[in-house]
């Protein structure tokens, strides 16, 4: 079972977050690779961890919309002019 992941580490530079281990950064015991892995925090800001939730709920609320809306048909039609042949 994986360990719960930490949120907002107070020092997340010091460790990798490659791996289950959370190995120290300056030994790293998974050979995940030559560089430590960094924390989401590092990367995306504090806010990480509720980056597209906003979206999901839009996201359904579309799919719902437009399962509901009447469906358009095509009034028009595409032609494709065969290709001359090459001398």
């Amino acid at each position: 079972m994986a360990k719960k992941f930490p949120t907002a580490p107070s020092n997340p530079e010091r460790i990798c977050w490659g791996c289950d281990a959370y190995c120290p950064a300056n030994d790293m015991r998974c050979g995940n690779g030559s560089d430590r892995t960094p924390h989401p925090a590092e990367l995306f800001g504090d806010d990480w961890d509720t980056w597209g939730l906003d979206d999901v709920a839009a996201a359904e609320e579309a799919v719902n919309t437009a399962a509901s809306a009447p469906t358009a048909t095509a009034t028009w039609q595409t032609t494709v002019s065969p290709k001359p042949p090459l001398a």
